[in-house]
């Protein structure tokens, strides 16, 4: 039989292995099997009665290859095993080591993944209040837009008032002045303020809505940042000793929609990129806004001033004439006075030259049709009663005199109530300058209220 060549341990294997029935195996391909052969010479036992005890038996020469045999097969089992028992151990060994040493590189890069997640998600969030904060700003900036315009609408109903008021002066003051036209030139500038803050106010809320949808995506890039930040601390919080953890044979396959780690850097970066950028494009607006309202305040009361030093002149100039229109009336109904006396004074020459009492009665019968509050018992009455006895000569001069005077005096008359007339429309455009459009124009909004602070 072949020596063992393993030592103790082997041989104690390979003879227990002696005192059993061997294992059916396949046999090596080297081992020849072995034959049974039967005895006829003349050493064999002889005889009819003995054939059946020796024929059929194996030799003692075959018995000690069959041994021998089981034994090297036993041996090369044992050999086998154990060599089969080291390469496993090692194997276990290596594949322990390496299954933890790639879940520590694994948890490592879910650690990686964590920091890489948590700083995106903090500027997404930075990106959001102050995304938040610029909208707040801009709403601000739209309200001042909005107040600007109330203030505006009240400018343009004061001029459109003042417009209106002026049209009821009567002629010949109804005439198109310079407070007409700077009137109408406010009226023009603010039509084209309102237009302009009105563009401006569209622009804001279209800017503000910008916003918003920006905030919206920046927010759900954040909300899914949490959720991924949530999912992978709690697969790095994972370990062989973890009692939620079982098999997902499914979960190595890839999503079509997966992104790439470009991908995703990319995705967040464009997003802050584009909040970064209508930030900004608000940021601009809101200094467009401040700057259009105060340069529209500043024109409309440059504006208001121009009107109101037009109306102080105009009714500067309406006071003037109506104080020398007052001047020549009164120097008018002097003169009248004294025509009148002249009248009188004629009429009482002519009664004194004529049939006194004639003269008298057709005189107080004359003027006993003089209308209303004119029918006076007033000097001339009581001279003409007393000039009845004093008229008896120089009829016809008299009375061509008395002709010329009375013409005059119907003259003066005309001039009186030419002067009084227009005294009165004097003081109509006085009242609807003075007391009308000026009064209404002290509730002209201000500088502030037009800048939309108030």
């Amino acid at each position: 039989a072949a020596r063992p060549r393993r030592g103790a341990g082997a041989m104690a294997e390979a003879g227990t292995l002696l005192t059993q029935e061997a294992a059916p195996q396949a046999l090596p391909s080297t081992a020849a099997p072995m034959k049974m052969t039967v005895s006829a010479g003349p050493n064999t036992c002889g005889g009819l009665g003995a054939v059946g005890f020796c024929t059929a038996k194996y030799q003692s020469h075959e018995w000690y290859q069959n041994n021998s045999a089981l034994y090297s097969k036993a041996l090369a089992g044992c050999e086998h095993s154990e060599c089969n028992r080291f390469e496993a151990k090692e194997l276990a060994e290596h594949t322990t080591a390496a299954a933890q040493h790639t879940q520590q590189r694994t948890t490592a890069a879910l650690g990686e993944r964590l920091q890489d997640t948590h700083i995106w998600k903090v500027k997404l969030q930075k990106e959001i209040e102050e995304l938040d904060a610029e909208t707040g700003l801009l709403a601000a900036q739209k309200r001042r837009l909005e107040r600007a315009l109330d203030a505006i609408e009240l400018a343009c109903a004061i001029a459109t008032d003042n417009l209106r008021c002026r049209e009821r002066r009567q002629h010949p003051d109804l005439v198109s002045d310079e407070v007409e036209r700077e009137l109408l030139k406010e009226l023009e500038l603010i039509r084209n303020i309102q237009e302009l803050l009105k563009r401006t106010l569209m622009q804001a809320s279209n800017q503000m809505r910008i916003n918003r949808d920006h905030k919206e995506i920046c927010e759900r890039d954040w909300s899914d940042k949490v959720e991924a930040y949530r999912i992978d601390d709690k697969c790095e919080r994972y370990s062989n000793q973890s009692t939620n953890i079982q098999f997902h044979p499914g979960s190595l396959k890839f999503e079509e929609s997966a992104s790439t780690p470009e991908t995703w850097t990319k995705f967040s970066r464009d997003n802050i990129y584009r909040a970064e950028q209508e930030k900004l494009a608000s940021t601009n607006l809101r200094a467009l806004i401040d700057n259009i309202l105060h340069d529209t305040s500043e024109d409309l009361k440059r504006q208001c001033a121009a009107v109101k030093e037009a109306f102080a002149k105009r009714c500067e100039d309406l006071d003037d004439a109506k104080h020398k229109l007052e001047h020549y009336l009164e120097k008018t109904l002097k003169e009248i006075g004294d025509q009148e006396t002249t009248i009188a004074a004629l009429k009482q020459t002519i009664k004194d030259k004529e049939a006194p009492m004639k003269v008298a009665q057709t005189r107080l019968y004359d003027r006993s049709f003089m209308p209303n509050v004119e029918l006076c018992r007033d000097e001339a009455h009581l001279r003409l009663i007393g000039e009845v006895e004093e008229l008896t000569e120089s009829i016809a001069s008299l009375r061509k005199k008395l002709l010329e005077s009375e013409q005059s005096l119907r003259n003066l008359e005309d001039v009186r109530m030419d002067l009084e007339r227009e005294i009165a429309v004097k003081t109509n455009s006085i009242f609807i300058d003075k007391q009308k459009c000026m009064a209404h124009r002290t509730h002209y909004p201000t500088v502030f209220k037009l800048a939309g602070y108030q």
